[in-house]
């Protein structure tokens, strides 16, 4: 399953989120740094030297959610991003949340 070729599908809603079972499937896909929460959501903790270098990967990530029209969470601070994955039209993960985390893991690997 190569997920950082596959392209995010935007989501109206009225489809149900990934099951714990489907979830496990994807898992193995992307980065083991990822952890997911409650079967609900994507989290993952980036460290960087500076503020710049954060900064740099921020901006990074907000092209390619741009891009995929799929929009994670960050939370920035000195030297760290913490980012959140999920699907909110369905409250929970769907296969574009491990295609965004499999991108963003590719960004990292640059």
């Amino acid at each position: 399953m190569d997920l950082k070729n596959k392209k995010c599908i935007p989501c109206k809603g009225g489809v149900p989120p990934l099951t714990p079972e489907q979830i496990a499937e994807y898992t193995p896909h992307i980065a083991p740094d990822w952890t997911v929460v409650e079967h609900h959501h994507l989290q993952r903790s980036f460290r960087f030297k500076n503020f710049v270098e954060t900064m740099g990967f921020v901006n990074m990530m907000a092209a390619l959610a741009e891009a995929e029209d799929h929009h994670p969470d960050f939370c920035v601070s000195y030297g760290r991003v913490d980012v959140r994955i999920w699907t909110h039209a369905v409250d929970g993960l769907t296969e574009s949340d491990f295609i965004l985390a499999a991108k963003i893991d590719a960004l990292v690997d640059k």
